[in-house]
């Protein structure tokens, strides 16, 4: 039964997250390739976008004292990152829970594995993310776990600090010095990729207009 607690992250500056909190994270997944949630892990309420910096924690199976203390030292800003160490029949997150982080100021959470009280996160209007549902929870029995450690979430590493993009397509972390740039290249394809969808519409073909038809033309010839 050992906790280990360490600081709170740094969290990522406010200007590097205005700037990602207008990327998709469909528009990252154009190119890079780590740093992505598993695609199981998905939002409970539709339809919501946030960025922040992550809070990781991993907590046992049956066992939510740790998360319930974590609740305390929660800051504005932040992103809960939750290992349930292969854990997939209890859920750690709830109503009271949600409460608590909404109140503190957290943006958002990421559980792998399953959330409960679906109505009630739902009534909290906080931007939620998991392996589904259960009606099995667990309670106060004091088993360990650690704060701000690396963790393993949706077959990702998230390291505490990281940034947090997450949307109706999934969760993606980067590491903070990435952030800019990464939001930089994202913004201006996402321009590009919207003229060529107003091209379409006025008539243009979706191969001319991305290169695709050339290519194939180009091989058949």
């Amino acid at each position: 039964m050992t906790y280990i607690i360490r600081d709170m992250p740094a969290q990522v500056p406010k200007d590097d997250l205005d700037l990602l909190s207008g990327v998709e994270t469909a528009t990252l997944g154009h190119w890079r390739h780590f740093g992505f949630l598993h695609t199981a892990i998905q939002p409970l309420i539709p339809g919501r976008r946030v960025v922040g910096t992550a809070v990781t924690i991993a907590i046992p199976g049956p066992d939510s004292t740790l998360l319930h203390h974590l609740m305390g030292l929660l800051r504005p800003g932040d992103f809960v990152v939750v290992d349930r160490l292969h854990d997939d029949r209890y859920a750690c997150w709830g109503g009271g829970v949600t409460v608590a982080a909404k109140a503190a100021g957290a943006v958002g959470a990421a559980v792998d594995g399953p959330c409960t009280d679906l109505e009630e996160i739902r009534a909290s209007d906080f931007p939620m993310w998991c392996r589904g549902l259960s009606p099995i929870t667990t309670r106060l029995y004091d088993l360990g776990g650690a704060i701000n450690v690396p963790v393993s979430c949706g077959n990702t590493v998230v390291m505490p600090g990281d940034a947090v993009l997450a949307d109706e397509s999934g969760v993606v972390v980067l590491r903070p010095g990435e952030v800019r740039g990464e939001a930089e290249a994202a913004l201006k394809r996402q321009e590009v990729g919207k003229a060529r969808e107003e091209a379409v519409r006025q008539g243009a073909r979706l191969g001319e207009a991305t290169g695709a038809t050339a290519r194939v033309l180009a091989r058949l010839g």
